[in-house]
């Protein structure tokens, strides 16, 4: 069978399956990142993160989460960041109908618009989970005081890899407060960031 299976997740799902060759067309991920953010907003949401996972079967997990309450003085363009102070927010109130609705919409869209060539996929919609991928500078700044780990694809300083508090996001850096016998602030540039996630705490 074509065609996806939306399932609605309020947990953040890995697949176990790695990439591999395939046969089937490459997806554009921004024009699908573009049409999630067009349903996100109609729904008064935002997207966090897009994935397309291919294994056994082809996935593309879309995830969304509430817009921070104070999110007017935020900026996503680097060194804009301001404004009101913004409400943290370490646990994403996304609830099974607001994945439904975006699914919903959002499988219209890519069918419509052919955003998703070839054999069939499972659509996945989900809120990001309390280990969220960190993309946007916006994200570091919601953020701020919370527990993350970084990864860099260049060193900074003598480290590529880097976990503390996250303590904002001015003139295009992400800043983080180290701890231990070594404590100190850091900045990392975000072009150099490959991957940032929250970190779990209880």
């Amino acid at each position: 069978m074509s065609g996806r299976e939306p399932t609605f997740l309020l947990g953040r799902t890995e697949c176990g399956a790695g990439r591999q060759r395939s046969r089937s067309l490459p997806v554009d991920l921004d024009k699908i990142r573009a049409a999630a953010e067009r349903v996100a907003r109609s729904e008064g949401l935002e997207v966090a993160d897009v994935e397309w996972k291919i294994g056994k079967q082809r996935f593309l997990r879309v995830y969304i989460d509430r817009v921070p309450k104070a999110a007017a003085g935020i900026s996503d363009a680097a060194g804009m960041i301001g404004g009101t102070e913004v409400v943290h927010d370490p646990f994403p109130k996304i609830s099974h109908a607001d994945c439904e609705r975006v699914s919903q919409q959002l499988s219209v869209i890519l069918d419509v618009e052919e955003l998703v060539p070839g054999p069939g996929y499972i659509l996945e919609v989900s809120s990001p989970g309390m280990d969220r991928a960190l993309k946007k500078p916006a994200d570091f700044e919601r953020f701020r005081g919370r527990l993350a780990k970084i990864t860099t694809t260049e060193p900074v300083g003598d480290a590529k890899f880097f976990e503390g508090r996250l303590a904002g996001f001015a003139d295009g850096k992400v800043r983080m407060e180290l701890k231990g016998k070594d404590a100190r602030t850091v900045e990392l540039p975000l072009e150099t960031i490959r991957k940032a996630n929250l970190v779990v705490e209880f």
